[in-house]
């Protein structure tokens, strides 16, 4: 989504540096991001069965080097940044933030999973910045944003079906945990219902839509190819997950291209 806000804000003709510099950027967001919920969350991750074998619970990497691999991430993000415009080092705390913050949220209530879909979300707005610069008429990037809100928080109740039981025993808020698998799933359709319904709006309002069509339904089968074999985590949420992000680039590319 962090190329697919850039398109969407400068253009498909970019510079090749922009698309570096962000990539560079999002790697070393993401790097900070992973860290900072290992070490936030090494507790929880220590007393799940399923998460005991994480590094930081094993022993295999220590709380100081997680803390070094966390600000190394931090640096390159602020570095990458920093070379694409002072005005985004200036705004580069604000994913930090949410990167911090959104750990936490599963202490306190149920809808955590909204944390990390603000958390990606974060990204095609980033790359939005990134291009124009400024925030003039960002509401496409919204659109987008929010499809990856909605997008991200669905798979990840997914995701939070496989420790419903011990979440409940162990007072972790999660859907699955508060409303049970089924009902938990119910939400997570909605969300991807949602997220689809802004694509299609961002398609209908600002890109091709004879050219971005075959993109879009792509992106619905795969969420409910996701939905029905969510019982199927491994294929759900690792396999048939990762290509509707690709999905969702060819859309705003295709739809850029035929504008």
């Amino acid at each position: 989504m962090l190329f697919a806000g850039v398109f969407l804000g400068g253009g498909l003709g970019v510079p090749a540096r922009l698309l570096l510099l962000v990539l560079v950027a999002g790697i070393g967001a993401r790097t900070a991001a992973l860290a900072l919920n290992r070490i936030i969350d090494r507790r929880f991750d220590a007393a799940n069965p399923r998460t005991a074998e994480r590094e930081l619970p094993r022993g295999v990497m220590s709380l100081t080097e997680a803390w070094a691999l966390a600000m190394v991430g931090a640096v390159v993000y602020a570095g990458a940044a920093w070379v694409i415009a002072p005005i985004c080092l200036a705004l580069a705390p604000i994913p930090l933030a949410v990167f911090v913050g959104y750990p936490y949220l599963k202490r306190f209530t149920s809808w955590c999973h909204l944390g990390v879909g603000l958390g990606l979300a974060m990204a095609p707005l980033g790359g939005w910045f990134a291009a124009r610069l400024s925030f003039a008429d960002v509401g496409p990037s919204l659109l987008l944003a929010g499809f990856t809100l909605g997008w991200v928080a669905g798979f990840d109740v997914i995701y939070a079906t496989l420790d419903r039981v011990h979440d409940r025993a162990a007072g972790v808020h999660s859907l699955p945990a508060s409303h049970g698998r089924r009902g938990a799933l119910v939400i997570s359709q909605a969300m991807h219902g949602v997220a689809w319904g802004l694509l299609a709006a961002l398609v209908v309002w600002r890109l091709n839509v004879v050219a971005a069509l075959p993109f879009l339904l792509i992106v619905a089968g795969l969420l409910v190819w996701e939905q029905r074999k969510a019982h199927d985590v491994d294929l759900a949420f690792f396999r048939i997950n990762v290509w509707v992000g690709f999905a969702a680039l060819a859309v705003v590319v295709a739809g850029l291209v035929g504008a």
